[in-house]
């Protein structure tokens, strides 16, 4: 059943004699059911000259034989019923060559005015099939997938001028056509396209999918339709570092909800222009968002740094705990980067032992995504078999949320240490047992010298919870502390030249300074424990 009425007859005649294609047609008539858009453009406008024929003395561009090139303007002006004078600068409704002959390109001849071949066609099973190619060469694997396109900003200043002839033609007939009346471009192009999609890849379209297509459309012929906004909206228009024209959609959606509609009448035309060629593919892209994997780490080195030790561009040590683990993860996820975190950090010189510190890893446009925990698994023994430096537990993977577990009251968590201490005056057993009665000692420590060119100068409070010592010769002790996330634990023992206090230094009245210092715990319950 065709979708037209009687009452929208007049204005589809208007459109179709102006250069608009069946499905802006629709659109502009308010046409909100998927079935008529999904038709073939042929039978479609087939239908919609048939359902025109009734008209009297009406004038239609799209038909397959032009009118003579030597027709005259004033003829065609005639066979428009007189409805030029809604254009306010003088331009005609139909587009004139040099030569006098009309500009007709539909029915494979004439390019819409409104929507520049985008209904016309990029949404035939033609193009469709090309996207599903570019798809599947592609190599990401997906269960569903998300399509999105980008239109020329443009499109939106032609469909303002098509809204406003139409609107203007209602009026005449005690009938009015808002905005939202007019079902939008993009989801009438959504209609058609989707089950196409679908059909062609075997997969169902889902908007929360993080596998995306999308297709990016250019006009070059009528870039400058937008140009005159910025003279009379300039501040709609303000540069933005990341975009490169100031015409984004946005903005001039902005503007023509601001410009007045006379002032719109008298610089574009109404209706607008037909071009001489349909959008241009910039480009046919596939990316699919990051997935993540988390874990615990233990590092047993005290010559590898968490993440590549580079100063002035030049690397100091071979690998970090941070390639070691993501580089096979890059490998088996056919990731093209990756952005590692964790739950603190250790020096170079420091072990993690225990059960581990957290990290979490980012891989970003990943091509495969699909794992059984058994294959995790074996990833995971791969990492443990490649070096003795570090060992990884509980690799698996999470969702972005999850990480936030991670960082969530990090300052608030404790952690464990054991440090190897020396000291500058002999000492016995009952010199340092006192230790083992602190607790809850709070401490200042103004930022570390050693990293003062990464950190801001602040005084951060910290609290040492608990210690233990254990005695080893005259010069020297053991010390297991627990204390609160984020306490320099190095700078607690020798005191930074006065930058923390109390320290280890100043509360046994000796010069102290930390040999060895190993993580035995970060008191972080993430990721979860998983069976070995």
């Amino acid at each position: 059943m065709f979708p037209l009425t009687e009452e929208n007859k007049h204005v589809a005649q208007l459109l179709l004699s102006t250069g608009t294609c069946p499905r802006c047609i629709f659109r502009f008539c308010g046409v909100d059911f998927h079935a008529p858009y999904k038709l073939p453009y042929k039978d479609l406008l087939n239908e919609l000259q048939k359902f025109l024929e009734t008209e009297k003395d009406e004038l239609i561009l799209e038909v397959p034989n032009p009118p003579p090139k030597k027709i005259r303007l004033q003829e065609l002006e005639d066979g428009i019923d007189g409805i030029d004078n809604l254009s306010q600068n003088g331009e005609g409704r139909v587009s004139i060559i040099e030569d006098g002959s009309i500009a007709s390109k539909n029915s494979n001849l004439n390019v819409c005015n409104v929507c520049l071949g985008i209904l016309q066609e990029f949404c035939e099973k033609e193009f469709i099939k090309k996207v599903c190619q570019k798809v599947e060469a592609s190599g990401f694997e997906f269960t569903n997938l998300v399509f999105s396109v980008s239109f020329p900003p443009q499109l939106s200043v032609r469909e303002h001028a098509a809204w406003l002839l139409v609107k203007q033609e209602m009026g005449k007939q005690s009938l009015s056509l808002g905005r939202n009346d007019i079902v939008q471009l993009k989801e009438a192009y959504k209609w058609i396209t989707h089950p196409l999609i679908s059909e062609e890849l075997g997969v169902p379209i889902d908007g929360k999918s993080l596998f995306e297509v999308s297709v990016v459309f250019a006009h070059p012929e009528t870039v400058e339709d937008c140009h005159f906004l910025r003279v009379i909206c300039p501040d709609c228009f303000k540069p933005a570092k990341n975009k490169q024209s100031v015409f984004t959609r946005m903005a001039v959606m902005k503007a023509l909800n601001k410009i007045k509609e006379e002032d719109f009448l008298k610089q574009f035309p109404c209706p607008p222009n037909s071009p001489k060629a349909v959008c241009t593919v910039l480009e046919i892209e596939c990316a699919h968002g990051a997935v993540f994997v988390a874990g615990r780490y233990n590092k047993y080195s005290r010559n590898l740094p968490q993440t590549p030790w580079i100063i002035d561009g030049e690397r100091k040590l071979e690998s970090s705990v941070e390639e070691l683990i993501s580089d096979h993860l890059l490998a088996v996820f056919k990731a093209e980067s990756f952005n590692f975190s964790s739950s603190g950090r250790e020096d170079v010189d420091v072990r993690t032992l225990g059960n581990g510190r957290p990290f979490a890893i980012e891989l970003v446009n990943p091509h495969r995504v699909h794992f059984t925990s058994q294959e995790i698994k074996e990833l995971q023994q791969k990492i443990n078999n490649s070096s003795n430096k570090i060992q990884v537990r509980d690799l698996q993977l999470v969702t972005r949320e999850a990480i936030g577990h991670m960082k969530e009251g990090e300052e608030e968590k404790t952690k464990s240490y054991s440090a190897l201490i020396w000291t500058n005056n002999t000492i016995q057993k009952k010199d340092i047992e006192f230790l083992n009665d602190i607790k809850e000692l709070k401490i200042d420590q103004k930022t570390p010298l050693r990293v003062l060119h990464r950190r801001p100068l602040a005084v951060r409070t910290r609290i040492i919870h608990s210690m233990e010592s254990h005695y080893v010769d005259d010069h020297h002790f053991r010390l297991y502390l627990k204390t609160q996330a984020g306490t320099y634990i190095k700078e607690f023992v020798h005191g930074d030249f006065g930058r923390t206090k109390p320290n280890i230094g100043s509360l046994m009245n000796v010069t102290a300074d930390i040999l060895e210092l190993d993580v035995e715990s970060v008191d972080v319950d993430w990721p979860p424990a998983l069976d070995d």
